[in-house]
């Protein structure tokens, strides 16, 4: 049956991304990128400063940098060690330029939606919550099109991504410890459980606290790495540009496989344009919606261009990509092993336990989020939650590839499905951004109302302007 399932699902994907998903994602991005005026490069400091004001919350729900640690919490996974590893071994280290480039031009996309989460998002007895579900109710009046998201990004982020990060920790543990992945298994349900049934602000407190601690870490081993082979870092760079255009192919073997699975395991990893991460934009508490939007896009440069960059040099820094049989997880053990010794592996599989259990937390609120926009019966609820359990404990001792192909097939249905919607909408988001730009050459801190776009409709979170409102009570 697994056998089966494998043969449907690479089927299915290798249309997919060979096909309708590059080119979605490109010129799209190349689209978004255009009408923001290259965003993602001219406003890197507003970025900075909207994560820097967002640090506190208020009494109505989370801070913009809490939502910003919760979609990290996501982003920042296995995809960022296994993820890469998997596109290197795959599509050769070309596969690393094509990542830069999709998050480069990504992460306007990603402005986009996160700005749209913000702009329609709704009130609940948390503070706030949204995403493309509620985006595409409210902004297209298309309930259908939020609940068909709705169940794709459940399915997807709550269940299926769920056992891959379940998979890549008890496959760590056992190389490392000879740890049985049943048992692993076992106590990691547990530890979740204890998580996921204590609230979304349980939930941002873990992430905020989870992510900023291994960021740090991971990143300043690989600088460290990367420092003590200096002098290869030209070679390097070398071999990933001619890599990536089919000069000098090593281990892919061609131009294609470079280009599909750099674009597949970079989307896993910094998930632009998915519509994953404005789940977590929408819970913010802040005056404008640009300012979330402005974050998450800075969130996209800094997994992919920071955290996968970090991997991509250990990994072709020690060679071990060329060995054959190795892949996933076991070839970034064999690259710290290279790299520190043979302890390294051990201490890796540490931190993709923790780097895991992060992503557990980020995509469970995800699904979560989007069971209430379908049904706010707590059964529902609680009947995910035990999915989600079911997921993680299956995850940890299922095959690998059957649980990364279909993560990929349910994300690229989720993304297609994503990309029309924050098309359609891109007109509310970039006049958000033309009202975010007039305050700030006036010198003001932007604020914004319902009021501010012209024609905006279905707007609950936001109040009208101070004159509208004069002129309402007058009236």
């Amino acid at each position: 049956m697994q056998q089966f399932l494998l043969d449907v699902t690479t089927s299915i994907n290798d249309f997919l991304w060979s096909n309708v998903l590059i080119i979605m994602l490109v010129v799209l991005g190349l689209f978004f990128t255009y009408k923001g005026r290259f965003l993602q490069i001219r406003m890197l400091r507003d970025m900075i400063s909207a994560i820097r004001e967002g640090k506190t919350g208020s009494a109505d729900g989370i801070s913009p940098f809490q939502a910003f640690c919760i979609s990290m919490a996501a982003r920042v996974g296995t995809g960022n060690i296994t993820g890469i590893a998997i596109a290197i071994a795959l599509g050769g280290p070309g596969s690393v330029f094509w990542m830069w480039l999709i998050a480069i031009i990504g992460s306007a996309s990603s402005f986009v939606e996160s700005t749209l989460a913000q702009i329609y998002k709704v009130k609940d007895k948390d503070g706030f919550r949204g995403g493309p579900a509620y985006y595409m109710e409210k902004g297209l009046n298309k309930r259908w099109m939020g609940a068909l998201f709705a169940v794709l990004i459940t399915l997807s982020f709550g269940l299926v991504f769920n056992a891959v990060q379940s998979n890549t920790i008890t496959i760590a543990f056992e190389n490392s410890f000879g740890t049985d992945r049943l048992i692993l298994g076992v106590i990691m349900t547990i530890m979740f459980a204890a998580i996921i049934f204590g609230g979304v602000k349980r939930i941002a407190k873990m992430s905020e606290y989870i992510v900023i601690v291994l960021a740090v870490l991971y990143i300043g081993m690989a600088l460290f790495i990367v420092l003590m082979n200096i002098t290869k870092m030209p070679e390097i760079i070398s071999l990933i540009v001619k890599n990536a255009f089919g000069f000098d192919q090593i281990a892919g073997g061609s131009l294609g496989a470079a280009l599909m699975h750099g674009v597949k395991r970079g989307l896993f990893s910094n998930e632009a344009g998915m519509g994953s991460a404005p789940n977590a934009a929408a819970t913010a508490t802040t005056s404008h919606p640009v300012k979330q939007g402005l974050i998450q896009a800075f969130g996209v440069l800094t997994d992919t261009l920071i955290i996968c960059t970090s991997t991509a040099f250990i990994i072709l820094l020690s060679g071990a990509y060329q060995q054959s049989g190795l892949s996933g997880i076991e070839l970034s053990q064999a690259a710290l092993d290279f790299h520190i010794g043979s302890w390294a592996s051990a201490v890796l599989a540490v931190m993709v336990f923790l780097f895991a259990f992060s992503t557990l937390i980020g995509n469970y609120y995800y699904g979560e989020t989007n069971i209430e926009f379908l049904k706010t019966n707590k059964a529902w609820l609680m009947l995910y939650r035990i999915f989600v359990l079911g997921m993680v404990l299956f995850g940890a001792v299922a095959k690998v590839q059957l649980v990364w192909d279909l993560a990929d097939l349910f994300m690229g249905l989720m993304v297609i499905v994503n990309l029309i919607a924050i098309f359609l909408l891109s007109k509310v988001a970039f006049a958000a951004l033309h009202d975010y730009r007039q305050q700030k050459k006036a010198g003001k801190d932007p604020v914004f109302y319902k009021d501010s776009i012209a024609g905006l409709e279905n707007i609950e979170a936001w109040e009208a302007s101070p004159s509208v409102s004069k002129e309402e009570k007058a009236g």
